[in-house]
């Protein structure tokens, strides 16, 4: 199978249809995110290894939770549980995608990926390499226990539009309601469901689930 197969596929089944969020796995090849002797498969819809217990996402649940959170050009958006990069990436071009049409040589960040694994960390930080959006200051990578929400030193600057999680916890931690802003949204996997919180004022949330998933755990330090 090809990208454009697999994208196809995932628009014929009704899981892709935003023009912005298409054009993120159009432009951002999920084979430069998968372990070299694994690229055979990389468009296979599918979960693959990319060590130390961990996987990048499948396809399909990938793009269901990116059209539930609805990320947009010019949000600040935290991704929990980077791996190795894909979806950070696709986040990075979609919330940077008008200053990537001016080639702007450097912008303040605008997606963080957070995740506690440093091999991993450094892994994403080589894949997401290839694509710029770290020499341009698009994407930036912290290393971190993300229960914890984000570095003191960052949270204050980044009022999140939105937060997405690659991994199931018993619930959303508190901090991340706490670091996303008004109107923002956050999806997460919790226990066997994704979970879609909004943000209406500073202590208001309406919620919406969807069962039938399977993530790894989220763990903390």
């Amino acid at each position: 199978m090809t990208n454009e197969e697999l994208i196809e596929s995932l628009i014929r089944g009704g899981y892709l249809k935003s023009p912005r969020i298409i054009e993120a796995f159009r432009r951002i090849d999920r084979r430069d995110f998968v372990p070299e002797e694994l690229r055979a498969r990389a468009y296979a819809n599918e979960p693959l290894p990319i060590g130390y217990g961990q996987t990048i996402s499948q396809p399909l649940t990938v793009a269901f939770m990116l059209e539930l959170l609805d990320p947009r050009p010019d949000q600040k958006i935290l991704d929990v549980g980077a791996g190795s990069g894909w979806q950070t990436a696709m986040l990075g071009y979609i919330s940077a995608r008008n200053v990537l049409a001016l080639d702007a040589p450097a912008i303040n960040p605008k997606v963080i990926g957070i995740e506690r694994i440093p091999e991993l960390k450094a892994m994403a930080e080589r894949n997401i390499a290839k694509y710029g959006f770290l020499e341009k200051g698009i994407v930036e990578l912290v290393l971190g226990d993300a229960t914890k929400g984000v570095p003191a030193d960052i949270a204050p600057v980044y009022g999140f539009d939105r937060i997405i999680a690659a991994a199931s916890g018993n619930d959303v931690p508190l901090i991340w309601k706490r670091q996303l802003a008004v109107n923002g949204r956050i999806v997460a996997p919790i226990k066997d469901s994704i979970v879609v919180f909004e943000k209406h004022a500073n202590d208001a949330f309406t919620k919406e689930e969807y069962y039938g998933f399977h993530f790894v755990p989220l763990v903390s330090d």
